[in-house]
């Protein structure tokens, strides 16, 4: 089996880190929140349990990334990153959700409670430090990478961090005010948040699978770079779109339509490989040569220096 690229390599890493860090800040916490009798707890411990099989997600998907191009998948298997980061917010959601719907039943139908032990409050200082660990190994990792898939579970992370911290006010004025409810409505509120932050990632992933950029600078560099080269004119519909941390390049140029097919050919390459040059991580670059003064007002799509 030929070796993984480094940056899927690297991902497999961070996702591996992140599955045993969750495995063992889940079943602290579900277990010491069943012996010291908070439901808060709990359901923190199911939201850390929930990371684990995001991070397996994230395994998987390193995995299929590093797949090479195929007549099915001409441009090959990148953009799997995004599409398992909206499978992400899928799975955070739903956890978030079922959390939401069982402390709510608890609230509407009161049963007889007790103040939680004060273990609890302790697992929690314990995540909470954990949990931000994790979040910026991931951040770090994700953003070296551009990994928008581990950017999102970074994101994860430090929500969880809120989470917990909410967990542990909530304990906090549960024991003060002695009043065994704030537990449960500390859990309702968490699993809120949970769901919140699960739409603001499927929000995130929309930009890139409608093929969109977030800087549009990128724009204007192409111009500037394609002015810069001898023999081309007027670059224009220019069309930026990303495939996972690449960017595909594609544009039309005006050259002058008494040059040689040969001649054209090098001006094209020029500006190619001077966008590839200013511009890093390309992951390919399609320019189209057509004569200066050429007119197809049917071509509206792509950008142009008026537009910018």
């Amino acid at each position: 089996m030929s070796k993984l690229p480094q940056r899927e390599q690297t991902i497999i890493k961070a996702s591996r880190i992140a599955i045993w860090g969750n495995g063992l800040l889940a079943v602290a916490k579900i277990v010491v929140g069943i012996v010291a009798g908070s439901m808060a707890v709990i359901a923190d411990g199911i939201d850390s349990g929930s990371d684990i099989l995001t991070s397996v997600i994230t395994l998987i998907t390193a995995h299929i990334i590093a797949n090479p191009p195929d007549p099915k998948y001409p441009y090959g298997y990148k953009k799997a990153d995004t599409v398992a980061t909206k499978l992400l917010a899928f799975i955070i959601f739903f956890a978030g959700a079922q959390l939401a719907i069982s402390a709510f039943g608890s609230l509407l139908h009161p049963a007889d409670r007790k103040i939680p032990a004060t273990m609890a409050i302790y697992v929690i200082i314990i995540s909470i430090v954990g949990k931000q660990l994790l979040a910026t190994y991931l951040k770090k990792v994700g953003k070296a990478v551009e990994s928008t898939m581990l950017i999102a579970n970074s994101k994860n992370m430090q929500s969880d961090v809120v989470i917990s911290v909410s967990v542990l006010l909530g304990l906090a004025f549960t024991f003060i005010l002695k009043m065994p409810i704030l537990d449960t409505v500390t859990a309702f509120a968490v699993s809120i948040w949970i769901m919140v932050v699960a739409f603001r990632i499927f929000m995130t992933t929309n930009r890139e699978l409608m093929d969109g950029i977030e800087d549009t600078e990128i724009y204007r560099t192409i111009i500037d770079t394609v002015k810069l080269v001898e023999g081309a004119q007027n670059p224009h519909r220019i069309r930026v779109r990303k495939i996972a941390n690449l960017c595909e390049v594609t544009l039309d140029v005006e050259i002058d339509g008494n040059l040689s097919l040969m001649e054209a050919h090098k001006i094209a390459s020029c500006i190619e490989g001077e966008l590839k040059r200013k511009i890093p991580r390309i992951y390919d670059v399609i320019i189209h040569t057509e004569p200066i003064g050429n007119d197809e007002p049917d071509e509206v799509y792509g950008v142009s220096e008026d537009k910018i």
